[in-house]
């Protein structure tokens, strides 16, 4: 017996079933406003695990039964494509994990700076990843706060829970780092990491010193409510504005051991602006969703959006082509990560400074769950491919024959 693809429970309603009914309305509404990268968005979205994209045939070694699967876009704005990419990224950064506490500390911009971010994604994107790990790393340096050389990992959301565009950095800290001369561990108090207010200046500060060189550089654009901002008089009084509000930076409390950070950067790193699990109805004019408000303690609320807004909500955080919404810093960094884990444990080991004795914690089983050989629907049993298969397309992109591929 063949049976269509089970791995997962399909929610009722996907964003692939809202592109397929208003994504053409949208595309010939806004024809001269959408960008490439939303165009091949909202196409992988919609071909994703459809004939489309090709699949194979897979059967399982006991019973027999066999069934069609097929194949993801692959895309990382796809509600339905993060689940194998976050086990991977999870599993090679389990290794990663020291035995100390670790804090969360998020970064967020303010709403003014924040419409030029969403006109200039890749530089001023940029220029938060840059600015929010190194407030951080020059305060910690400072010997009178912990006198240390940090690590960080850092993971950009552009999205608040109704896809309102606000951008914001969270980063995952040790708490603790490195002497100058790297031979000690210098840990951070227990609950306490570096204080805020003068984070959150020193972050502002480097953010505008960066943003003031792009808009000299040249590299800025402004358009539509924002055009007036192209003069150096009017960007300059903007940014003299933006020095009188206080820059939000939120440090959290230390999470509870290496386990929760798993879990955490399990459910942060992958991350799309809505998951298809929030999705609570369709019809010809409206999208419902459930969202958190949390000006109201987290109540849980349905917002209705027409179809049309909704879209337009979630292609506001598509990121530009090759931008790393995930990135390393400070003895984490990519160039020498390895050898900088090595010394901090090595250090730690010595001075036995550390909470926990014991190995880091498995990843969390749910983050793995998606990457795991899915078992047969009747018995199950294994299922193994026994024959692959695509499509080819037609000049006006619809499928026409297929073609088959054994992967036997």
């Amino acid at each position: 017996m063949i049976r269509p693809d089970s791995r997962s429970n399909r929610p009722a309603i996907e964003i692939a079933d809202i592109l397929r009914r208003h994504g053409d309305t949208y595309r010939r509404v806004h024809a001269g406003h959408l960008s490439r990268v939303e165009r091949r968005v909202m196409s992988a979205i919609v071909a994703c695990r459809t004939e489309a994209l090709g699949g194979h045939m897979e059967a399982c070694d006991d019973c027999g039964t066999t069934r069609i699967a097929y194949n993801s876009c692959r895309n990382r704005h796809c509600p339905k494509c993060q689940g194998p990419a976050r086990a991977a990224w999870l599993a090679a950064r389990e290794a990663d994990l020291l035995p100390v506490p670790y804090f969360h500390v998020v970064f967020t911009l303010p709403a003014p700076i924040a419409a030029i971010a969403f006109q200039n994604k890749a530089i001023v994107y940029a220029i938060l990843f840059k600015a929010a790990p190194e407030a951080m790393s020059r305060l910690a340096a400072n010997p009178r706060r912990l006198g240390a050389g940090i690590g960080v990992v850092a993971v950009l959301h552009t999205w608040g829970q109704a896809l309102t565009h606000h951008p914001h950095v969270h980063c995952v800290v040790p708490g603790g780092g490195l002497s100058p001369d790297g031979a000690r561990w210098i840990a951070s108090r227990p609950n306490f990491f570096l204080a805020v207010k003068p984070l959150a200046r020193l972050f502002r500060c480097l953010f505008f010193e960066r943003l003031t060189a792009a808009f000299d550089a040249g590299t800025l654009n402004f358009f539509g409510d924002l055009a007036s901002l192209a003069k150096p008089a009017a960007f300059a009084a903007h940014l003299v504005a933006m020095r009188r509000i206080s820059w939000v930076v939120y440090a959290k409390r230390p999470f509870a051991g290496p386990a929760q950070v798993l879990a955490y950067l399990g459910r942060y790193t992958h991350r799309v602006a809505i998951a298809n699990s929030r999705l609570v109805a369709l019809d010809e004019d409206h999208v419902a969703f459930s969202w958190k408000d949390y000006r109201q303690n987290g109540a849980t609320k349905i917002m209705k959006l027409k179809a049309d807004e909704f879209i337009r909500r979630f292609l506001l955080h598509t990121l530009p082509d090759g931008f790393h919404r995930i990135r390393h810093f400070g003895f984490m960094a990519n160039g020498h990560r390895a050898a900088k884990l090595a010394l901090c444990r090595k250090l730690l080991d010595r001075e036995r400074t550390a909470p926990n004795d014991g190995e880091p914690s498995p990843v969390d089983s749910d983050a793995l769950t998606w990457a795991k050989v899915p078992a047969c629907p009747d018995c199950g049993g294994v299922m193994r491919i026994v024959e692959g298969f695509r499509h080819s397309f037609s000049r006006s992109g619809a499928p026409s024959q297929s073609v088959r591929c054994d992967t036997s």
